[in-house]
């Protein structure tokens, strides 16, 4: 998030009023240290003049005029120095901390321990104590010590004046302020608090803070009270008429932040949070700088940990091939492999302006890297075989399919086409043409399969594996389920139905899907991608399944409205190929633990080659007349636990 425009423009009113010159930048900086040492100065002359007093019980004396300037010149010859020491000149005062309150008590400790010294030292000597004006021999200790504690007293005052200065008087209001409470009473919540304080224009009436630590409830943060519990979140917006939330738990848990949203569904609120700790912490952003809570930050997973060395060897000074190039997973695997300098990387794609924008952003973002982009149909086995041929790709990465369930039940062929024989092209050149290592990205819709589109992966799954057995090339297969964001995927559906007023659809209330970022999966799929010695099905950790329905309420409660109030929700019933429950698990007697603790390989037994490429074949030639009972007849004698098929229309 931008940090916020601080410039205020002036009102109509303003016009006539005359203008003044301010001091430049420059002579600012020029004369502050003087300016400093000055108001040091006249503070030190004041808090000795101070110190008198309370030691003559607030009694005016005149022999006090015989010994002042003497004493406060001996004074200013031991603090002066002794607070440039301490770098009591270099503050930026309108930032006051505890940490400059702290400097000031050591600096005027130790140049009150030295005057204490000197002052005995020198009171020793005869022709000094004759010299003194009667009656002021004996108070030097209490001289000092009130000098110590008034010294403290001026100059932190000071310093508070100037903060408050800033804060409070030379602050403007932008507009009608919102009204704002955190979430969250530690470290990261008074960071934001105070920050908010400290802006120049204000924008938010901090209400008050929220926390779970029964310890802290009643207690006040900059004047600002604790009122109360996450769980009494509603009554309290309720009752202080909330309008923004910003959550100030950097290193929170989905979990934790999915809590928040869910007990406050129902009410119209803006929901914010802070940057990542790491972020903060690296000084890449600040605490103030909030942004809009993301569907990714309530679905996000832990970091993924990779062996960087292993995808280095797998992908460095190498000739990548990435089909579906502009698609949003084929798009991420080419912002990765960027990330370990290949030699080239081709990115393949039919559609032209999807290949056309990644070119333009990878050009941009890595000017180091040598790319190509080529328009070519998968399906074209002479425009492949050429490219094949000219660049001769060492590592395909195999993105390209026909991805949407419904839309592949009512154009079967097409599904076939593309992902069954589209693959065994690109798989036979990869074969032909000495490629050293082949991924094919696959779905978790694979598994049992109940749509044409999870069938045909499935059914490019196996040739992959067949194929292995035989060539030199490593041929490995990645499953994962949905990615968050991706083309065609519910949240960008949900997202529009909601900009729209909605309905917001939803197909069956206990439809769950399996959510992964993109980046993760990509990520992971290079892992497992290094990891491969040919003919394994790789499956990711996707974690918990999330149900739909949730992930739609979540959604309208983060863009500020009401679930089935403000935006109404409709079921409209499971499309054609559609499960209500993906199928997916690392754990399981048929899958075995690979070294990385997200990934795993699924263990099966592979079809007879002879039967599967005859199937495949009489396939994809049924595919060319889309006879839908056709195909489903094909696919299940390819595919026995394939399901589909029975209500297409």
């Amino acid at each position: 998030m931008p940090e916020t425009n601080t410039n205020i423009q002036p009102n109509n009113k303003d016009k006539d009023l005359p203008e003044f010159s301010t001091p430049s930048p420059a002579l600012m900086l020029r004369v502050r240290r003087p300016m400093i040492v000055l108001a040091h100065i006249i503070a030190f002359a004041s808090s000795l003049m101070l110190s008198f007093l309370v030691v003559q019980n607030m009694q005016f004396r005149a022999e006090w005029l015989e010994l002042y300037p003497a004493l406060l010149m001996f004074f200013l010859i031991i603090k002066l120095p002794i607070f440039g020491f301490f770098k009591q000149y270099r503050g930026w005062w309108r930032y006051v901390g505890i940490s400059d309150l702290l400097g000031i008590f050591g600096a005027s400790l130790v140049s009150t321990f030295i005057i204490v010294v000197l002052w005995f030292a020198i009171g020793n000597i005869p022709a000094v104590r004759i010299s003194l004006p009667l009656g002021l021999e004996m108070p030097a200790e209490g001289v000092c010590i009130a000098d110590m504690f008034a010294t403290v007293f001026m100059l932190g005052g000071l310093r508070i004046i100037i903060r408050l200065y800033f804060e409070e008087f030379r602050t403007a209001e932008a507009g009608r302020l919102k009204r704002f409470l955190i979430v969250g009473a530690g470290n990261a919540g008074e960071a934001l608090l105070r920050e908010i304080l400290r802006m120049p224009v204000t924008q938010y009436d901090v209400v008050g803070l929220i926390d779970d630590d029964s310890v802290k409830q009643g207690t006040h943060i900059h004047g600002i009270p604790i009122l109360g519990t996450v769980e009494q979140l509603p009554e309290i917006c309720e009752e202080h008429k909330i309008e923004e939330i910003a959550i100030a738990m950097p290193s929170a848990s989905p979990r934790q932040l999915r809590r928040v949203i869910q007990v406050c569904e129902g009410t119209k609120i803006r929901f914010r949070t802070v940057p990542s700790i790491t972020d903060i912490a690296s000084g890449k952003l600040r605490v103030s700088q909030i942004r809009d809570v993301d569907i990714n930050d309530l679905l996000g997973r832990e970091a993924v940990k990779l062996d960087m060395d292993l995808i280095e060897a797998f992908a460095k000074d190498k000739t990548i091939l990435v089909t579906g190039a502009g698609g949003s997973i084929g798009s991420e695997m080419c912002r990765q492999l960027c990330n370990f300098n290949p030699k080239l990387l081709l990115l393949i794609e039919q559609a032209e302006n999807p290949l056309f924008y990644i070119e333009r952003e990878l050009r941009k973002q890595f000017a180091g890297v040598n790319i190509k982009a080529i328009i070519c149909n998968i399906t074209d086995k002479t425009r492949v075989d050429e490219i094949f041929d000219k660049y001769k790709p060492q590592v395909v990465i195999h993105a390209a399919a026909h991805k949407h369930v419904p839309l592949m039940e009512l154009n079967a062929g097409e599904a076939v086409k593309n992902n069954i024989l589209g693959t065994q092209i690109v798989a036979d050149a990869a074969d032909n043409y000495g490629t050293t290592n082949f991924v094919m990205i696959s779905t978790d819709k694979a598994v049992n399969p109940t749509s044409i589109m999870g069938s045909s992966k499935r059914i490019a799954e196996m040739y992959i594996q067949d194929l292995s057995r035989t060539s030199e090339t490593h041929f490995v297969t990645v499953r994962f389920g949905n990615v968050l964001g991706s083309e065609g995927s519910v949240v960008p559906i949900f997202k529009k139905q909601i900009a729209e007023g909605g309905p917001v659809t939803v197909t069956h209330p206990e439809m769950k899907r399996y959510f992964m970022t993109i980046p993760e999966a990509s990520q992971l799929v290079l892992q497992a991608a290094s990891m491969g010695k040919g003919g394994e099905i790789f499956v990711l950790d996707m974690g918990e399944p999330v149900k739909i329905v949730d992930l739609a309420r979540e959604l309208i409660t983060l863009s500020g409205f009401r679930p089935g109030e403000d935006i109404e929700m409709i079921f409209t019933g499971p499309r054609s190929g559609e499960k209500l429950f993906e199928e997916l698990s690392i754990e399981g007697e048929d899958m075995q633990r690979t070294r990385h603790p997200k990934i795993s390989i699924w263990k099966n037994i592979p079809m007879d080659r002879d039967r599967l490429r005859a199937g495949i074949n009489e396939l994809v030639a049924i595919a060319k007349t889309q006879a839908f009972s056709e195909i489903v007849r094909n696919i299940k004698e390819l595919v026995p636990e394939y399901t589909g098929g029975n209500n297409h229309t």
